[in-house]
């Protein structure tokens, strides 16, 4: 009973640290995707002057509906933080040596993460095809708006439809503009009209429908070619009209109004209509849709068998051809089209092949036209599926995050904003480049659709149940001191002892006894070194003594250094510090066994595993040597120091 409310108090203790943290770090990356948003879509806001009503609906449906983004990253973020923090501040080795085990102690975390997941299927399900064609629909009429006018100075102007305008310099402050020329294509090139006036004022009509231009002393000159169509337009000479002018007012059709709309074109529209259904309407728009294709495939095939390949029989008369295509396929006889086709003579060949060829061209291009219609139908089909998955794929991706940040945080120890950030980053990029992938493979139809969408899962669920194995049983897989251990090895970067004067010492350190250990060392490692000094191929993966026999020379080293580090002057510290830091084995495997025969037989991989390992029974050799010397170095110090205490 007392257990158990340590456990619960330990849950509840979980569970009002994670909020607030998810809470937070969830704030933050919607904040961030939506700046990504803000990013690709400033240039179709900008400079059309939109309501801050507008932009500000704008912002809320992009956030609505970039929810499903920023809330896998969010929890990825916050399991980082969270169990980094408890790793760092030993609480996690508090809760384990409580008897509680990590597994245990995520569960209530691993329940809230469920009933995220669970609530967010439902809001990809229930309410983003609501979402959608809201921010869709606004996304368009803002992008279909019109720019809002600013004429500059001494540039054309090209944003009004049909016209390019050319300021020499306005009067801010009056509107007036000054040495301006108008060239009106709105009619076409041939049409063309070029205004030049001295000054201009501008203005919108009260329906902002149009522009309205009152020009001063100027003119106006057009191409005049409407009814002189014997006229050759590439002559050098085009006749034109001349007008000149103290005042006039030109009207530009010129839309300023915001014109927003319908949800209702969308979710009509069967291209992007996908965007406005649930997942029950989702499979309904499916199976009509492949039920349509399965009837144009049985359409085309009926028509390829009657008007194509068998068109000939088209010309049987109907009474008698029932018999004769039955009497065709019962008859054995093949006939030789080759000798028939080169009995007729040239004219005749070259009727049939043009003939032939103008047959297959138009049955080509009429089954192209009717595969596009079959082509448009599948991507509308794998974009239903794409949509449908989705309502599955988010939730998923919130489960196996929180699988990757909670363990990965226990193994990291590091709280704070600045390693969880920078993992979290990281893994978000790589999911988000995964699901891309998957995502345009399954749109493309390269892939089946749901390969593509659950691509991003199946790399990223082994990563999640390997981290939190390794959290389970307290690795080390991502400690910096593995990694620079395991490089030294690969290149041969030698590790020193490190032995200092003891201030205190225990047990003095018997000479004589040390000395004797010495010889004995000494005598098994010239017997090594003569027995195994060159191991031949068959020793190599026959003999199971030659690694017995460094185990037991390490043993015995490490024995005597390890009473020598006791000694309490300092040049013998100093010269147990000069022995090799032994390695016992040459091969990761063990001598004589079953598999191991088959590799030593097994040409040409047993000679390169053996060419291999040379680089490290040199090393061997010559740290076996190194103790020899040492070890005479050794004897003669300690036959020093008996005589010292003799006298």
């Amino acid at each position: 009973m007392r257990k158990n409310f340590h456990i619960k108090k330990l849950y509840g203790y979980l569970l009002k640290t994670y909020i607030p943290l998810f809470l937070m770090t969830f704030a933050i990356c919607l904040f961030l995707v939506l700046m990504q948003f803000l990013w690709k879509y400033v240039e179709d806001m900008v400079g059309k002057g939109l309501e801050l009503s507008v932009i500000g609906e704008m912002f809320l449906y992009a956030a609505l509906q970039l929810i499903p983004m920023a809330l896998p990253l969010s929890i990825l973020l916050a399991s980082l933080m969270m169990f980094g923090n408890l790793g760092e501040n030993l609480e996690l080795l508090a809760i384990k040596s409580a008897g509680i085990s990590l597994t245990k102690s995520m569960i209530p975390l691993i329940v809230l993460i469920v009933l995220i997941s669970i609530g967010t299927f439902f809001f990809q399900n229930n309410a983003m095809p609501k979402i959608q064609p809201k921010f869709y629909s606004l996304l368009i009429s803002i992008r279909q708006k019109s720019p809002e006018l600013d004429i500059p100075e001494g540039v054309f102007y090209k944003e009004i439809q049909g016209y390019n305008l050319y300021v020499g310099k306005k009067n801010r402050e009056t509107g007036m503009l000054y040495d301006v020329s108008i060239y009106d294509i709105s009619s076409g090139f041939q049409n063309m009209a070029v205004i030049i006036c001295d000054s201009a004022e501008m203005r919108m009509s009260e329906d902002k429908l149009s522009l309205i231009f009152t020009m001063h002393s100027g003119q106006q000159f057009q191409n005049f070619i409407e009814g002189a169509e014997s006229i050759n337009s590439s002559s050098e000479f085009i006749p034109y009209a001349r007008e000149s002018f103290v005042s006039k007012i030109m009207t530009i059709s010129y839309d300023d109004n915001f014109n927003r709309m319908e949800e209702s074109v969308l979710q009509e529209n069967e291209s992007s209509n996908y965007v406005a259904k649930n997942m029950t309407q989702l499979k309904v728009s499916i199976d009509s849709m492949e039920q349509f294709i399965d009837s144009i495939n049985i359409s085309d095939r009926k028509i390829m068998k009657q008007y194509t390949y068998l068109s000939f029989r088209n010309s049987y008369p109907q009474d008698k051809k029932d018999s004769i295509i039955q009497k065709a396929n019962t008859s054995f006889a093949k006939l030789k089209m080759d000798s028939i086709f080169a009995s007729k003579n040239i004219r005749v060949q070259t009727s049939i092949l043009q003939s032939a060829y103008s047959k297959a061209d138009n049955n080509g291009n009429d089954y192209l036209f009717r595969s596009m219609s079959k082509t448009t139908t599948q991507r509308n089909i794998n974009r239903q599926w794409i949509e449908w998955h989705r309502k599955f794929t988010i939730p998923f991706a919130c489960l196996i995050f929180f699988f990757i940040g909670a363990p990965l945080g226990s193994i990291v120890r590091k709280g704070g904003l600045g390693t969880p950030i920078v993992i979290s980053v990281i893994l978000f990029i790589i999911y988000y480049i995964l699901d891309n992938i998957g995502y345009k493979m399954a749109r493309d139809g390269v892939w089946e659709h749901w390969i593509g969408m659950w691509f991003s899962s199946m790399i990223l669920l082994p990563l999640g149940i390997f981290l939190t194995y390794k959290a389970m049983n307290d690795s080390v897989i991502l400690s910096t001191d593995t990694y620079v251990s395991f490089f030294k090895k690969l290149f041969f970067i030698r590790e020193r002892r490190n032995y200092t004067v003891k201030e205190v010492v225990i047990e003095e350190p018997n000479y004589f006894e040390i000395k004797k250990l010495t010889g004995e060392l000494t005598q098994e490692v010239s017997v090594h070194l003569h027995k195994y000094e060159k191991i031949g191929y068959k020793t190599y993966w026959m003999d199971n003594g030659y690694d017995e026999s460094l185990i037991s020379i390490k043993t015995n080293m490490e024995n005597i250094l390890n009473q020598l580090s006791n000694s309490r002057k300092s040049f013998i510290i100093e010269k147990a510090k000069e022995y090799p830091i032994f390695i016992k084995y040459v091969r990761p495997f063990k001598a004589g066994s079953i598999p191991t025969k088959m590799l030593m037989y097994a040409f040409p991989i047993g000679i390169v595993i053996k060419l291999l390992s040379l680089p490290f029974e040199k090393r061997i050799n010559r740290d076996l040597n190194t103790i020899l010397k040492l070890n005479e170095e050794l004897t003669e110090i300690m036959n020093n120091q008996q005589n010292n205490i003799a006298v």
